[in-house]
């Protein structure tokens, strides 16, 4: 699902809602989460996941093309935790529909 589709999808349910209005509530709201998280704070959403923000040290690692060793420096890094009732809805799929067709 692309960010057109969940305009689409909130436009096509909420019948009082234009397309326009509908772009501008989920453009609010990903920026609302989008500067929580830049600030260090945690999202949780009851029954579908939370989100937070992981510090990753600082590491050496390795070009693969030239085999260099190469300085990773420290950096935060999002993280996003399924909830209870997601997992369960989406572990109870059959395997079959839960493939994406290619």
């Amino acid at each position: 699902m692309t960010r057109s589709d969940l305009v689409e999808l909130l436009a096509e349910r909420v019948g009082q809602l234009t397309h326009r209005d509908a772009e501008a509530a989920v453009k609010t709201m990903l920026d609302a989460m989008s500067d929580a998280l830049v600030r260090g704070h945690r999202i949780e959403i009851r029954g579908f996941g939370s989100f937070s923000i992981n510090w990753r040290p600082q590491r050496m690692g390795r070009n693969p093309r030239t085999g260099e060793s190469v300085h990773i420096p420290e950096r935060r890094v999002p993280h996003f935790k399924p909830g209870k009732a997601l997992r369960e809805v989406v572990g109870n799929q059959p395997v079959d529909e839960a493939r994406p067709s290619t």
